[in-house]
C-alpha cells in the first residue's frame, strides 16, 4: 500500500510512514485502551512494553481471540521468518512478542522458516544458501526462549510434505488475479512466487481453533488473502495484531534492512562495532552544537536512539519518562542518549549470544522429528 509519502510492501518499506492513515488504506483497527485493558484482566498483569507503548497498534479480530480464550476454545500463535544470512535486532520485536503471549497465555505457537520463498524471491540466492542461514535464524529463534513443549518450527523445503494437502486446497482458492493484484507481481514473475501465498497462509489452518498473528503490518496482505478463503475452507479467518518497524539508524524512514549494514544492529555485532555503529550512524534528534542543544533541547521524534529505547530496550516507564524529559529539555546531550543505548544493546547482545549457543542442543525439540512423540503433536493431528 501507498501514497504520495510513503510505501509498505511485505518485502520494502519506504519513506516515513504515517500509521495512522496505515490503518485506513488496510481497513485494520487500533488497539484500544478498552482492548489492553481486558488483555491485562486475562492474564492477570501488566502489558507487555511494546503494548503499553503501542509498538503493536493494530489489529484484526483481536477481540474475537480474546473472547475466544474467555469462553475456554482458546487460540494459537503463527508467525514466521524468511532467512537470512544475519538477523538484525529489528528482527526480533515479533518473536520477543510472540513468545511473550505463549507465556502469558498458554498457548502453541507455530513459526514457519521460509527459505523456499527467499530463494524464489531473489536471483543472486542459491536454495542452499538459504536452507543454511535457516539453520541459524532457527537458532536465534529459539534463543528468545519460545517453550519446546508449544512451539513448533518449521522450514518449508524440509515440512512440505506434510503442508502440501492442505497449501493444495488454499492454492485452488486463490485466482491468479487475485495473487497478482495483492502482491503487485508482473507477467514475468516466476511461477513459485505465484504460488508461495499458499504455503503461508497453510499455517493458520493447522489447528481448528483461530490463530493469531503477530508480525509487522507489512505482511498483512497475506492475510488479506486467507481470510477470503478460511470460512470457505472450514476455517476460522486469521486475527493479527501489528507491530510498527523499529526505525533504521539512519533515520526514522523505512525499516531496518539485512542487505544495509549501516542501517542495523545484527544479533552478532560485538561491543565495539555496536559502539561504532551508533555514534557513526545512529540518527540524531539533537541541535547542531553543544550551546543550542542545551537551549532548545533535542526532539525525540526523529531521534533514532531515542526510538530504539522506547520501542524495547527501556521497558521501565519512569526511567523512559525521565530520558524524554532531560533529552528535551537539554539537559541530556545526543552523545550520552547513545551511551544509553549502547549499553543497553550490548547487554541484549551478550544475553541472546548466550542463549543461542545453548540452542544449539534444542533444535530437534522444536521441529518434526522431534515432535512426532509429544503429546501437543498427538493433540493437535489426532
Amino acid at each position: 500500500m501507498s501514497n504520495e509519502n510513503f510505501s509498505v510492501t511485505p518485502w520494502e518499506v519506504k519513506g516515513k510512514v504515517d500509521y495512522d492513515k496505515l490503518i485506513i488504506q488496510f481497513g485494520t483497527q487500533k488497539i484500544t485502551p478498552e482492548l489492553k485493558e481486558e488483555i491485562s484482566k486475562l492474564i492477570g498483569g501488566d502489558l507487555h512494553v511494546m503494548l503499553r507503548r503501542d509498538i503493536f497498534f493494530s489489529h484484526r479480530d483481536l477481540d474475537l481471540i480474546l473472547k475466544d480464550y474467555r469462553n475456554g476454545k482458546g487460540f494459537f500463535l503463527y508467525t514466521g521468518r524468511a532467512p537470512s544470512l544475519g538477523m538484525h535486532i529489528g528482527h526480533l520485536i515479533p518473536f520477543i512478542f510472540t513468545k511473550w503471549l505463549q507465556d502469558k497465555f498458554k498457548v502453541n505457537v507455530y513459526i514457519e522458516i521460509t527459505d523456499d520463498e527467499k530463494f524464489m524471491r531473489n536471483q543472486e540466492y542459491t536454495l542452499e544458501q538459504t536452507r543454511q542461514w535457516a539453520y541459524d535464524n532457527i537458532l536465534d529463534i529459539i534463543a528468545v526462549g519460545f517453550d519446546p513443549d508449544k512451539t513448533f518450527i518449521f522450514q518449508d523445503t524440509e515440512y512440505i510434505k506434510n503442508m502440501y494437502p492442505i497449501t493444495t486446497k488454499i492454492a485452488k482458492k486463490l485466482t491468479f488475479n487475485e495473487v497478482k493484484a495483492t502482491f503487485g507481481l508482473e507477467l514475468s514473475s516466476n511461477i513459485g512466487i505465484i504460488f508461495y501465498p499458499a504455503l503461508q497462509i497453510a499455517p493458520t489452518m493447522f489447528e481448528k481453533k483461530r490463530c493469531l498473528i503477530p508480525a509487522g503490518i507489512d505482511q498483512d496482505p497475506y492475510w488479506r488473502l486467507q481470510r477470503d478463503i478460511a470460512e470457505s475452507l472450514g476455517y476460522y479467518k486469521a486475527a493479527q495484531i501489528h507491530s510498527k518497524f523499529l526505525p533504521p539508524l539512519t533515520g526514522p524512514e523505512g525499516k531496518m534492512s539485512s542487505s544495509i549494514p549501516e542501517s542495523a544492529i545484527y544479533l552478532t555485532d560485538d561491543p565495539k562495532t555496536v559502539e561504532r555503529k551508533i555514534m557513526k550512524y545512529a540518527f540524531s534528534g539533537g541541535q547542531p552544537t553543544v550551546e543550542l542543544h542545551r537551549k532548545l533541547g533535542g526532539n525525540t521524534e526523529i531521534d533514532v536512539s531515542f526510538q530504539w529505547l522506547y520501542y524495547f530496550f527501556e521497558p521501565d516507564d519512569n526511567k523512559i519518562r525521565e530520558i524524554e524529559e532531560e533529552y528535551r529539555s537539554g539537559k541530556m546531550l545526543t552523545g550520552e542518549l547513545k551511551e544509553i543505548l549502547i549499553e543497553k544493546l550490548n547487554n541484549t547482545l551478550e544475553e541472546h549470544r548466550q542463549m543461542k549457543e545453548m540452542a544449539k542442543d534444542k533444535v530437534r525439540l522444536f521441529k518434526y522429528d522431534g515432535k512426532l512423540a509429544t503429546e501437543m503433536w498427538n493433540k493437535i493431528h489426532e
